[in-house]
């Protein structure tokens, strides 16, 4: 895929709202010398979207995978579409809480971090500030 990837808009307006954090994050992979093959957001409850990529040395499917409740994870793509839930071999969570910038994912990542598993939220919690988050992201 080139660099110039675009997330289609998605048809559920509370998943639409997570469009242009994860479009951030799709445009900086480029920049870390990362190639996106896909990208798609996924269902709610939570709500989540997946950047699939490789690197120009190691053709393996790689995924990044977020979340609204624990934020990003990297790991092997073995399984997804949008609509579905990715599936992902040697998980590593990247931390940075829930909505890391695209420079300090980028930097989680390229350095290999690996945190425990953290919630940090609940889907449920509608008013926490998340969504006005969202809004401004990006």
């Amino acid at each position: 895929m080139n660099n110039d990837v675009f997330l289609q808009p998605h048809p559920d307006p509370w998943i639409e709202l997570t469009r242009r954090y994860v479009t951030a994050a799709v445009r900086a992979l480029p920049r870390a010398g990362l190639e996106v093959e896909h990208a798609w957001l996924d269902p709610r409850d939570p709500r989540d979207a997946t950047i699939m990529y490789s690197s120009p040395a190691n053709a393996v499917p790689w995924a990044l995978v977020w979340d609204e409740e624990t934020g990003w994870r990297n790991g092997l793509f073995e399984s997804g579409a949008q609509g579905t839930r990715t599936q992902l071999s040697d998980v590593r969570y990247l931390g940075g809480r829930v909505l890391p910038s695209s420079a300090d994912l980028i930097s989680r990542l390229a350095g290999g971090v690996s945190e425990p598993r953290r919630q940090c939220r609940r889907a449920s919690h509608l008013r926490d500030g998340l969504d006005d988050a969202l809004c401004i992201a990006g």
